[in-house]
């Protein structure tokens, strides 16, 4: 269905949008700023056309670059972790959280759930604890909604 989206409504305009392009860089100075943009945006014209023709494709990065962006912001957080082991801690630390994320649960009810349980939970147990394998109880799942 997104194909035929596409293939309706987002592909005249690329059209008409590769084709203003190609008009416009046929008047400038090959070695202008916009020219060069122009030339930069027709090297990557067969990525933009694959849009239209594969519903699964998406059109930009962004979600990709928001699920880095954690770590681009924890990295300058690490230099004050105070020591290796320190930065190592915060890392699995993250790493718990954006699992959770990912698994669909809210990073501080699956968190309050594993310290509540933790203490008494027997180590050749632990993954039990992993957040791919824990459902949150009805009462996390009602403060992680609030």
């Amino acid at each position: 269905m997104a194909r035929a989206v596409r293939q309706e409504r987002a592909k005249p305009l690329v059209d008409a949008l590769g084709q203003w392009l190609r008009e416009q860089y046929g008047t400038l100075s090959r070695k202008s700023a916009a020219a060069k943009a122009i030339q930069y945006a027709l090297g990557l014209w067969p990525a933009l056309v694959r849009y239209c023709g594969d519903g699964r494709i998406e059109i930009d990065n962004n979600a990709a670059e928001r699920a880095l962006r954690a770590g681009a912001i924890g990295r300058k957080n690490y230099l004050f972790a105070g020591s290796d082991t320190g930065g190592e801690r915060a890392a699995a630390i993250y790493t718990l959280i954006g699992s959770a994320k990912l698994n669909g649960l809210d990073p501080a009810g699956y968190s309050r759930f594993v310290l509540e349980r933790i203490a008494d939970h027997p180590v050749q147990r632990i993954a039990e604890l992993l957040p791919w394998n824990v459902a949150l109880p009805a009462g996390d799942r009602e403060r992680a909604a609030a």
